[in-house]
């Protein structure tokens, strides 16, 4: 895969580093797969040392997942959440995330550090990060509080996210 303008790929070992104006990111690939940065084209290569089943899904991951660096560090990762329900709302103070959604008391959640979250207004929430993986799982651990529920659809979701509302109880 092409190393993007402004990006830069190292390997020490089975150490990957990757740098980028949003920020700096690292792993260590698996044993069953060779890394290594091709300076004449421009481009990180990704082989696997055998062609068993294990070999072949370690090499199409360690690819995926250097991509993902390639990407974040460049662009990063933007994950945003809507909050619906009256008198439900987000606010951010200090380093930690607030949030009121239906219950007795004021949820708290730290803001893991790599993360900017902020809250554009008292419904909405955006979550960034260079870390794809850290941004969806912390995007996860807030929709994961208050779940939209099936009857009026009140809770915490995704943007666009589509909730399917079932039918109450008819009256008879």
């Amino acid at each position: 895969m092409a190393i993007l303008e402004g990006v830069q790929v190292r390997v020490e070992g089975r150490r990957i580093e990757v740098e980028g104006p949003l920020g700096k990111l690292h792993w260590e690939h698996r044993p069953e797969v060779a890394v290594r940065v091709d300076e004449a084209t421009g481009q990180v290569v990704v082989e696997r040392m055998a062609e068993d089943r294990e070999s072949r899904a370690f090499h199409g991951l360690t690819r995926s997942l250097i991509n993902n660096m390639v990407l974040g560090v460049k662009s990063g990762y933007e994950k945003r959440l809507e909050i619906v329900g009256v008198g439900y709302l987000a606010a951010i103070q200090g380093s930690t995330l607030q949030l009121r959604v239906g219950f007795a008391n004021e949820l708290q959640k730290p803001i893991p550090p790599g993360l900017q979250v902020t809250c554009p207004d008292q419904t909405h929430v955006v979550v960034r990060g260079c870390d794809k993986q850290q941004v969806g799982e912390f995007a996860a651990e807030v929709r994961s509080l208050r779940k939209p529920e099936p009857y009026k659809g009140k809770g915490i979701r995704y943007q666009g996210e589509y909730v399917k509302i079932k039918p109450g109880k008819t009256a008879s």
